[in-house]
């Protein structure tokens, strides 16, 4: 048979019109975790080509997944041996996420494709370590990332990412310069503020300084904007909501009653201004005896997941109480970076996966649905 070829801007199919039904079978009954669609379906595959016995293959994610490429490899390749043709695979992966905001009414941010907002109904619940490390831990997954400390009264990324002593600088008289710390970029009022200085302004006054660090910030070329919110429901957390082109929110919390009824409130605000809550994470979820490995729940159980199945948003994962975290923190070390091989930044890497995925998920639903109504 002759050689065929579909091609448009997404796919590249050269294969005998034999061969091409058998390898899309196969991958498309490959069902990515994340996305819970076949990799055809969800429209991962653009390349596919042969050279004797061995299958050129190209895979296209929307999501950063770079820590799980070898495991996805290996298994499409026992996959795809079983046919007669194929001795041997060739792959090729990359991650293209693309420009999205949820309020199509608000223009992008200047180099910056989506921005997450991490909330909390209160403080004292980890939300800025939560942050922090989704970040560095979205990085690590292979995408191009920043973080913008949006905590005006109380700025805690310079410390955490270990460059308290950072100052921004501008070269046209127009925007400031971000930091860059462990691979990221970051920026902060705590940038600009001199040892104990306080942030003493009004609610409009720090919306107001919130809108200049965003906009005025010189950001390199971002796939995430992490911002890291102040707690509550205020002026700082309308501004974001009303005039910045946010992606989507993750709410962090803790299992007892409190922080939960705190936590509520922020799920119930980003709905209200039509901001997909991407999920939730539940911070100090057990604490694990380092001597005997007993898990213990100081804080009570299964708060997250009852919360997350009453409000219908994923439980993105569930995190240890455990002074390494708070340790590595302190010196400007984040666990992401600092114990890359620990099980803490694993189940961080787990949830920048899950955020990544849910972003590219609500990224396909909102296209049908304009695509739908387009058509009545």
């Amino acid at each position: 048979m002759g050689v065929i070829l579909l091609s448009s801007t997404q796919t590249d199919y050269r294969l005998s019109d034999d061969l091409l039904g058998p390898v899309l079978a196969i991958l498309d009954a490959y069902i990515d975790p994340y996305l819970a669609k076949g990799l055809v379906s969800a429209g991962c595959v653009n390349k596919l080509a042969i050279e004797g016995k061995r299958l050129q293959l190209g895979l296209v994610y929307p999501y950063p997944c770079m820590t799980q490429y070898r495991d996805t490899v290996m298994a499409l390749t026992n996959k795809l041996a079983v046919l007669d043709a194929i001795d041997e695979v060739e792959c090729e992966i990359d991650f293209q996420p693309k420009v999205y905001s949820a309020i199509a009414s608000i223009a992008p941010i200047a180099n910056v494709k989506q921005v997450i907002a991490v909330a909390s109904g209160k403080g004292g619940v980890g939300k800025s370590t939560t942050a922090v490390n989704l970040a560095l831990a979205l990085a690590a997954e292979g995408a191009q990332v920043g973080i913008l400390d949006a905590d005006i009264y109380g700025p805690s990324v310079p410390l955490m990412l270990g460059i308290p002593n950072f100052r921004p600088v501008s070269l046209d008289g127009k925007h400031m310069s971000a930091a860059s710390a462990h691979g990221i970029a970051a920026q902060s009022i705590g940038f600009m503020l001199s040892g104990d200085e306080a942030a003493v302004w009004r609610g409009p006054m720090a919306a107001g300084a919130l809108a200049q660090l965003l906009n005025e910030t010189q950001w390199p070329e971002l796939d995430y904007l992490v911002v890291d919110m102040p707690p509550g429901t205020g002026d700082i957390q309308l501004t974001l909501s009303q005039k910045v082109p946010v992606s989507g929110a993750v709410i962090v919390t803790t299992p007892q009653d409190i922080a939960l009824a705190d936590a509520k409130k922020g799920i119930t605000m980003f709905q209200k201004v039509n901001i997909p809550v991407l999920g939730i994470v539940e911070n100090m979820s057990f604490h694990l005896c380092p001597e005997c490995g007993h898990k213990e729940h100081p804080f009570g159980t299964h708060g997250g997941s009852k919360m997350a199945e009453r409000y219908q948003v994923p439980l993105l994962g569930a995190l240890p109480l455990h002074i390494n975290i708070r340790e590595a923190m302190d010196v400007g070390a984040p666990t992401v970076v600092a114990e890359p091989d620990s099980e803490v930044a694993a189940l961080y890497r787990e949830i920048a996966r899950k955020v990544g995925a849910e972003l590219a998920l609500k990224q396909s639903q909102k296209t049908v649905s304009i695509s739908v109504s387009d058509d009545e």
